[in-house]
């Protein structure tokens, strides 16, 4: 080496670590900084890391050998901070899930610590015939892009078509009948008043698509088409490691706003972000459906929305006829002339008007019919 060379500086030296807190933070930010000291320095190079969206009652995650350094709760969250001989482990909780972090002299110790911690420890209640999983997509302020996984109830087509009046039960005859070789839109639109039984068919779609198609819901769709970040950590996503091809859908509830005739001007290019992912260049070579369901009528809709060859389905969800009502309810009183929604008709079930709001939900129907 030269006398004029200077030796390249480690790491750690040349990207210095400075915390500051204040009492704006809690306990549990102290023990997520605290943790991060050995990875920072050096000392302990290698990170893993592991979700767990459903923990085993009682299990508390701490692998083998640990030692609690630090504890810490606070309204909606837990943290853990353990040591090891060679490893560090963090242990975040809130709810049912958690988030497991290793930090470890040596990748190969890195991972069979947090296996040691993790594996074996999510709760995966028996599957009933009933039950159809389902992910949920939100963006956290913690974690950023995040999806849970949920076994939620769904009817099969047989037991809640007649829910649905005559042209709609039609063409959702066809719809569950879809085979991934019949794809050819990749947008599905079901649109009406509410109280139509908007949500009830999806949720019975995913039972009947189950075997070949993942359904996941985001919860937060204005964000999604706004967030480049977001839309690409959803629409991407991994690779099939199955190698089987199996398609997702992704559920988008009450998009009025971005899909209405004003749309390009008041959603900006969140509109764009949409249809380039049901057949631009954002969706080629992934196997993505996108299912919508909003308020507004046809004719209000963006003309690039509705364009023939885009979308997989296309279905107005509307009230029951009044004959359709009376079969339904059994009885024609409190049916009025124009027939009656799913949701008019589960209130005349309980004994109330139709506008009421009930009290407290009334059996497994009540709130599947949105």
């Amino acid at each position: 080496m030269c006398a004029d060379q200077v030796p390249p500086a480690r790491a750690e030296e040349s990207l210095p670590l400075r915390l500051t807190l204040d009492d704006s933070d809690s306990p549990s930010d102290v023990v997520d900084a605290l943790f991060l000291g050995r990875f920072a320095t050096g000392e302990q190079p290698y990170a893993r890391s592991r979700t767990v969206d459903r923990v085993k009652s009682g299990l508390t995650l701490l692998p083998p050998g640990a030692q609690i350094l630090r504890s810490a709760r606070d309204d909606d969250r837990s943290a853990t901070l353990a040591e090891g001989d060679g490893f560090t482990v963090l242990i975040s909780r809130w709810n049912r899930g958690a988030d497991v972090t290793v930090t470890a002299v040596t990748d190969a110790l890195a991972e069979k610590v947090l296996g040691q911690a993790t594996d074996g420890a999510e709760d995966e209640p028996a599957p009933q015939p009933e039950n159809v999983p389902m992910g949920f997509w939100y963006f956290s302020p913690r974690r950023g892009p995040h999806r849970t996984s949920r076994q939620i109830t769904a009817g099969s087509w047989e037991e809640v078509r007649a829910n649905y009046t005559a042209p709609v039960a039609e063409a959702m005859d066809r719809l569950m009948k879809v085979s991934p070789e019949e794809i050819a839109g990749r947008l599905l639109l079901l649109h009406g008043p509410p109280g139509t039984g908007k949500t009830s068919a999806l949720r019975t779609l995913a039972r009947s698509w189950r075997d070949w198609c993942q359904v996941d819901c985001v919860l937060d769709p204005e964000r999604l088409f706004t967030d480049v970040g977001y839309l690409m950590d959803i629409a991407i996503g991994e690779d099939d490691a199955t190698g089987t091809g199996r398609w997702r859908l992704l559920l988008l509830e009450d998009c009025d706003e971005l899909i209405r005739g004003e749309a390009k001007h008041t959603a900006g290019q969140a509109l764009s972000r949409l249809l380039n992912l049901t057949d631009g260049l954002l969706g080629q070579g992934r196997n993505v459906l996108v299912g919508v369901t909003t308020n507004e009528d046809l004719e209000r809709m963006h003309p690039a929305v509705v364009r023939p060859g885009r979308c997989l389905a296309r279905i107005e969800v509307g009230p029951l006829t009044r004959p359709e009502a009376a079969a339904w309810l059994g009885t024609e009183e409190g049916v009025g002339r124009e027939g009656a929604t799913l949701a008019e008709l589960y209130a005349l079930r309980r004994g109330s008007h139709p506008t009421a709001v009930p009290t407290q939900p009334q059996g497994r129907a009540a709130g599947l019919y949105l």
